[in-house]
């Protein structure tokens, strides 16, 4: 999948996807992020969440993102990551565009 239409998606679902699942931020990296991606290719997703999720709560979010984006995702959380692979993984990460919420008022 392209890098940018994971992003269109992401970022249409994103009020959905905050207040359902208690998201933060969420970041593609890896061979979309790269532009290097095959048809093959997962997508990996950079998570933080606003609170620990718990179990549950993290695979409904993979699933929900694997159904949206009808493909494998690897869903990684922000607080997991292993100091060897912080550093590349925040170089190539792209944040999704959050739309603002109508509650934000601005326009």
């Amino acid at each position: 999948m392209h890098r940018d239409s994971v992003l269109r998606v992401l970022s249409a679902h994103w009020k959905q996807i905050a207040e359902d699942y208690g998201v933060r931020r969420l970041a593609v990296f890896g061979s979309v992020a790269r532009g290097d991606a095959t048809s093959g290719s997962d997508v990996d997703i950079l998570v933080e969440f606003l609170h620990p999720p718990g179990f549950d709560r993290y695979m409904q979010l993979k699933f929900y993102l694997e159904a949206l984006l009808r493909c494998r995702v690897d869903l990684v959380m922000d607080s997991a990551l292993k100091p060897w692979a912080r550093e590349t993984v925040l170089q190539e990460a792209i944040y999704v565009p959050e739309l603002e919420t109508v509650s934000s008022g601005h326009h």
